[in-house]
């Protein structure tokens, strides 16, 4: 079974402690790429089996790399292209078990073969989306797509 690193008890109670120690490092704060930068690295520190953690900001109708822990990454990703330009597109959680069965899968870490994307959505508004890859395939459960959804739902309020 999958655990957060260091945290203890069932994978519901490791995200909440995770959210709650989110919330804790960014009270205060207002600036969004500090704040971004906080909450990759954080994921990146607690997930195991994960080979990139970050975000991408809603601009001019495209996401644009922002904060991220991992490999260099793409720049730039049109709207409803790859996983993570179709979660923007359709607003929802994407998990995907195989990106390499994912039509139009962008491959920017040849080493990825998992991926969750979650869309972060504020007053309607999206502003971006987190984006989280692995090397193994099928590595996110439901549990750790709902884990995921209360992290972004914590940083939203900083947001």
């Amino acid at each position: 079974m999958f655990q957060v690193q260091n945290y203890a008890g069932s994978i519901n109670n490791q995200y909440n402690t995770l959210s709650k120690q989110l919330s804790a490092l960014l009270e205060g704060e207002d600036d969004l790429i500090s704040n971004l930068s906080n909450a990759s690295a954080l994921l990146n520190q607690f997930l195991r089996d994960v080979n990139w953690v970050g975000f991408y900001l809603w601009k001019n109708d495209e996401l644009v790399l922002g904060p991220f822990q991992g490999l260099p990454a793409c720049v730039r990703i049109p709207n409803g292209k790859g996983v993570c330009g179709s979660a923007a597109k359709e607003r929802k959680t994407l998990r995907i078990k195989d990106v390499h069965e994912f039509p139009g899968h962008i491959a920017c870490d040849a080493a990825s073969n998992s991926e969750i994307v979650i869309p972060i959505i504020k007053e309607e508004k999206l502003l971006g989306v987190l984006d989280i890859d692995s090397p193994l395939k099928d590595r996110f459960s439901v549990d750790d797509q709902k884990g995921l959804e209360l992290y972004v739902s914590t940083l939203t309020k900083f947001l």
